[in-house]
């Protein structure tokens, strides 16, 4: 079968089974079967896809009918300009997110020249944010915290594919930090939280992520509630790490009530940016 009839089949499947970019899709999945760019492919339409090749592409076009994610058919995802492995035991990273290194760019760039300074993702799943973090800003010292040792299986891989030393606690929102031996003297903290109202199931493959990862309570900011109660909660320890300012990634409809969370433990908005919110402290 040529690329252009194979195409022709595929992007149809996918079409009737409901998937929102089917030619994109076919794409993906038919170069990282061939071993070739999307330039190759699309210009090569008469090519004989080989039979191993074909047999090999048409199990994944099957899984992506059953809408299993492009990402996980895939075993990576692009964040920021790099590929992250990423499995069903973590979420898959938005393109939204990358506000957060927009943001934190701006709030570290008089402390690059400074004195050493911590970045703390805070529930880091595929250790995207904290990774990029660390290479676009490579003078800080990052921390990367998650609840689930299968996560961090995966965020210490990705740390290692990019060659880069970050240190990776496990345990519940900021409680690992509080008792650890880190000695932060200056830090921001990120914390890209699950914040999904619980049964907004907005597509099919959302239903084949951690839902662990997703969901938070009826209206989606049970963990946030409990993030900025810890702050409020350890306010000396937090200001023993001079924690300027931090970052959150929610929904639009709930900036609102984030705001109020952060201003009740002593931060205030500074600017958004898509769905991630910076905030700085009030006191120190």
């Amino acid at each position: 079968m040529t690329i252009a009839d194979w195409l022709i089949n595929a992007m149809t499947k996918l079409h009737d089974a409901g998937v929102d970019s089917p030619r994109r899709d076919s794409l993906v999945l038919l170069e990282d079967t061939l071993r070739k760019d999307r330039a190759w492919v699309v210009t090569h339409p008469e090519y004989e896809i080989p039979s191993d090749n074909l047999k090999e592409v048409n199990k994944l076009i099957k899984r992506r009918v059953q809408r299993e994610p492009l990402a996980y058919i895939r075993g990576r995802a692009w964040f920021y300009g790099r590929f992250f492995n990423v499995n069903r035991d973590v979420m898959i990273p938005r393109p939204e997110s990358e506000s957060f290194i927009t943001l934190l760019k701006q709030t570290t760039d008089g402390y690059v020249k400074g004195s050493t300074f911590h970045i703390i993702d805070v529930g880091t799943g595929s250790g995207c944010l904290a990774i990029t973090a660390k290479l676009e800003i490579p003078g800080a010292e990052v921390i990367a915290i998650d609840n689930s040792q299968k996560a961090l299986k995966i965020a210490k891989k990705n740390a290692q594919n990019h060659k880069l030393k970050i240190d990776f606690l496990n345990g519940n929102l900021l409680q690992p930090l509080l008792h650890s031996s880190f000695s932060v003297p200056r830090s921001t903290l990120m914390a890209n939280l699950p914040y999904v109202p619980a049964g907004l199931v907005t597509s099919p493959e959302i239903t084949q992520e951690p839902a662990a990862a997703l969901f938070s309570g009826q209206d989606g900011l049970n963990h946030y509630r409990q993030f900025f109660e810890q702050i409020a909660k350890n306010s000396q320890f937090i200001r023993s790490m001079s924690v300027e300012y931090i970052l959150t990634e929610s929904l639009e409809n709930q900036h609102g009530d984030v705001t109020q969370l952060a201003k009740a433990a002593g931060y205030k908005l500074e600017k958004t940016e898509v769905l991630v919110q910076l905030f700085k402290a009030t006191r120190t």
